[in-house]
């Protein structure tokens, strides 16, 4: 799973979320440079998600579970070696913007930013929590699939190119704003360990977390496994 607080965990984006997060040697399939499979060499800085989702590079349910079956199921690999250092974070995306601030941005409604990119007005919802900030100080930026719990399950074996693409992933269901409080309590946990409080929200969460773990070729637990089938559940049909 899934941050920029200057604390812990990682930091992600969703288009009107808010936050940053507190966030094997199999690694995923992908090009040489270390992009994931499908994910494009240069994600434009202010992309956007598709059709009302969000959250960028969503997919169905239905494309979920097949996402899910696909995922090798192992046991969690151990930290030892594990620095956030070793994921470049956050990475400058033209403009004197970095991925943080192009999520608050991408993630909030009416934002603006003052000439050094950062965010000074602006109101955010929380996906997590359902709570609405309207000071971006109190948002973090969430990695959906946690560097520590990426290296748990295959990030270990990755090389420095693919850590950093991961930790700036602003083509897939990666990185979105949330709530500080939020992004804490979950850190590097994953959904068998810790589930969004705001139950509506479970449906993304274990669709976006199935996609990024497709995406990279990340391996799954039974028990994390078993959560994001029912997490999946709570889908419409």
């Amino acid at each position: 799973m899934g941050r920029h607080t200057r604390m812990r965990g990682a930091v992600v984006a969703a288009a009107l979320l808010p936050a940053l997060a507190g966030c094997s040697g199999t690694a995923g399939s992908g090009a040489p440079d270390g992009k994931p499979s499908g994910a494009a060499s240069s994600p434009p800085a202010d992309a956007k998600p598709a059709g009302g989702e969000v959250l960028p590079g969503m997919v169905g349910v239905a494309v979920a579970r097949t996402q899910l079956a696909g995922l090798k199921v192992a046991p969690a690999g151990t930290m030892a070696g594990y620095s956030r250092d070793k994921f470049t974070h956050w990475v400058q995306q033209g403009n004197k913007c970095d991925t943080r601030e192009v999520i608050l941005k991408r993630d909030g409604t009416d934002v603006k930013q003052d000439a050094e990119c950062r965010a000074v007005s602006g109101t955010w919802k929380s996906l997590y929590d359902g709570v609405v900030v309207t000071d971006a100080a109190k948002m973090d930026i969430d990695h959906m699939v946690p560097l520590a719990e990426g290296w748990r399950s295959g990030a270990a074996g990755w090389d420095a190119a693919r850590r950093k693409a991961f930790a700036n992933d602003l083509t897939h269901p990666q990185l979105l704003a949330v709530t500080a409080a939020s992004n804490r309590s979950k850190g590097d946990q994953s959904p068998d360990l810790w589930q969004p409080p705001d139950k509506a929200s479970w449906c993304l969460y274990g669709r976006a977390w199935t996609t990024v773990k497709s995406t990279y070729g990340l391996t799954v637990t039974e028990p994390e496994k078993n959560m994001l089938t029912t997490m999946l559940d709570t889908c419409a049909s």
